[in-house]
């Protein structure tokens, strides 16, 4: 007997229960997405109109990929619905990149892992967020329809209203962070330049001075005398016309050099970094922050002046949504490296910023830490400001609710399907205490996966049995509690 059969028998089209990753999940994405939720989806996703953070635990399978989906697509419809007040999303789960650079800038023993984690700081973490914000910014700015970015609207970004300072502020914010790899990213810049029509003809006033004495001194010194190009004078007038040029490269330089050793999440050039920064005039970039020092007051005023210009662009606030921490290799589920990796994050200064909120969807493992930690890092923290989430559970009753969701979200038309008419003998009350025991989404799809397998293996195609009898659902329920309990010890695959 087919699996199949049996849920056509019920008006069921398609196995409701068939995957186990969110993101790959079509019952998911297709129907529940918008209208089955956590019972503490109100706390994690707030107000868009005032982002604000919210630090989630839950355990592998409860569902944290599966809310930042909804939070992405939740979002999406917020801003779809208010074009003038709209939410910046930053997706910060996929965190491979970022410590391959880091490590990249290490050598000898503290390129291991946990010893290069030891040096991680918060301003590491900003540089990654500004990084993928300001890519995706100048996605948006070029129209680059190939780049998704989560909730992004395929409106042009309206980019006229930017005034003077925000066109330069844009211009250096992509300087120093634009990440993309789809082009040269100085061609990238000249064309972010001409589009929104930063002008660059002042910075050139050093060539202008190198090309005019040059000139002036070879019609000079040919008009009075020609053999004086025999002797040295002619090339010390004409290296004292170059010497502004000289001294504007070297400078440029040593603060190219400055921001790529600084930046160490960051891949950047020297040599274009260098040849960008020579593209501003001397009066508009004296006195502006850069990430050229080990500290975060110039990332925070960097990160002001994205939100300035977001905020020019009708984008009220940032939402970076923060999942996976466990799943870089370099990290491999090791709660230790992941301590070293998150905690730098949980400062109080840093999650409450104006206009920035952050969820934080972390592993189970990284709460059962919190209690150990000092006072000054509860004090820095605070987290009993954050929305803290310390346990993302699942009851037996809302389990039951979410398996009835899906079954209808598969039902055939006109079919209006239950999960309790899959049963013979096993009642309501008897379901959520077994659903009770699952605790997590994930274990609840592959319960009832394996429970749909075992059914119609005992039967054939010619004698159907349309209904799962209780010492079926019985006898399968204690084998997989028995791998539920190998998998927590983590000697199972679960």
């Amino acid at each position: 007997m087919r699996i199949q059969q049996l849920l056509d028998h019920h008006g069921i089209a398609s196995n409701p229960f068939a995957d186990e990753d969110a993101q790959t999940d079509l019952v998911f994405k297709g129907a529940c997405i918008r209208n089955t939720f956590h019972p503490s989806w109100d706390k994690i996703y707030g107000d868009p109109s005032e982002p604000a953070t919210a630090v989630v635990f839950g355990e592998k399978g409860s569902g944290k990929t599966a809310i930042r989906l909804q939070l992405a697509r939740h979002l999406a419809d917020y801003n779809a619905e208010h074009p003038d007040a709209q939410v910046f999303v930053v997706a910060y789960d996929d965190f491979n990149a970022f410590l391959d650079r880091f490590r990249d800038r290490l050598s000898g023993r503290r390129r291991r892992t946990d010893r290069m984690l030891e040096q991680w700081r918060l301003w590491d973490h900003i540089d990654a967020i500004l990084a993928m914000a300001v890519t995706q910014l100048t996605d948006r700015i070029l129209e680059n329809r190939q780049a998704r970015h989560p909730a992004a609207r395929d409106e042009t970004l309206p980019v006229d209203v930017l005034d003077a300072a925000q066109r330069r502020d844009v211009m250096l914010l992509a300087a120093c962070y634009d990440q993309s790899t789809a082009e040269n990213l100085f061609k990238r810049w000249n064309r972010l330049r001409r589009k929104l029509r930063f002008s660059t003809w002042r910075s050139k006033w050093d060539l202008v001075v190198g090309a005019m004495v040059t000139v002036v001194a070879i019609g000079l010194f040919a008009w009075l005398d020609p053999s004086q190009f025999l002797g040295p004078w002619p090339y010390v007038a004409i290296a004292a016309g170059w010497l502004p040029r000289a001294w504007r490269l070297l400078r440029c330089s040593w603060t190219a050099w400055r921001i790529s050793r600084n930046s160490r999440v960051l891949s950047r050039s020297i040599k274009l970094l260098c040849r960008t920064l020579l593209n501003f005039p001397g009066s508009q970039i004296v006195g502006q922050p850069l990430p050229a020092s080990p500290r975060t007051d110039d990332r925070y005023e960097l990160l002001a002046k994205l939100q300035g210009v977001l905020r020019s662009m009708h984008f009220d606030g940032i939402l970076v949504l923060i999942d996976r921490v466990d799943e870089p290799y370099l990290i491999n589920g090791s709660t230790e490296l992941m301590r070293a990796l998150v905690w730098p994050m949980l400062d109080n200064k840093f999650l409450k910023h104006p206009g920035l909120g952050l969820k934080m969807l972390l592993p189970i493992e990284l709460e059962r830490l919190l209690d150990r930690e000092s006072r000054d890092f509860h004090q820095r923290a605070r987290l009993d400001k954050q929305n803290l989430i310390r346990s993302l559970g699942w009851t037996g009753q809302s389990l039951y609710d979410m398996a009835n969701a899906r079954i209808s979200a598969c039902a055939a038309e006109k079919c209006s399907p239950k999960v309790l008419d899959l049963f013979d003998g096993v009642d309501q009350r008897r379901l959520i205490d077994a659903f009770a025991t699952l605790r997590v989404p994930r274990h609840l799809f592959k319960f009832m996966y394996r429970l749909f397998t075992a059914h119609c293996n005992a039967f054939t195609e010619e004698e159907p049995s349309w209904k799962i009898s209780s010492s079926t659902f019985e006898s399968v329920l204690a084998l997989y509690a028995r791998d539920q309990e190998a998998f927590d010890r983590g000697v199972g695959a679960g």
